[in-house]
């Protein structure tokens, strides 16, 4: 079964940080870029980060930038998103998701809302809660 499981969500007080892990099963992720969303209650889903398949390249919202850092280990097949800083304003459910990117171009981290509609894979999300 191929699949994307997020984890590492929780309730955490404002000025604190959080680590997301996303770990594939059934396939490997050495050839995806990997995109983190958000989706807040009664709010569209957005994109919060992305990286490519190698690695090499990421990019990031303009609400997270300088406190979130996405990164991946091919080696555990998982990418992780360090949230630091934490805001209420970033309460919501977190997914991460896998778009092919086997010349590792990574277009979907450089596409309107980091190509939300070009992922094949999506985990079922895991919330977070800032709040004191």
């Amino acid at each position: 079964q191929l699949q994307l499981v997020e984890s590492g969500g929780g309730l955490v007080q404002p000025g604190g940080s959080l680590r997301l892990s996303c770990a594939a099963s059934g396939f490997t992720l050495d050839y995806y870029a990997i995109g983190w969303f958000r989706q807040a209650p009664g709010k569209e889903r957005e994109g919060v980060s992305c990286i490519s398949s190698s690695g090499g390249s990421t990019n990031y919202a303009d609400s997270v930038k300088g406190r979130f850092t996405i990164s991946r280990d091919n080696a555990k097949n998982t990418v992780y998103l360090q949230m630091n800083s934490l805001k209420p304003e970033d309460t919501a459910v977190y997914y991460c998701a896998a778009s092919p990117d086997e010349d590792n171009s990574a277009y979907v981290c450089y596409d309107v809302s980091f190509g939300i509609y070009e992922y094949d894979y999506w985990g079922q999300g895991t919330q977070v809660t800032v709040s004191s």
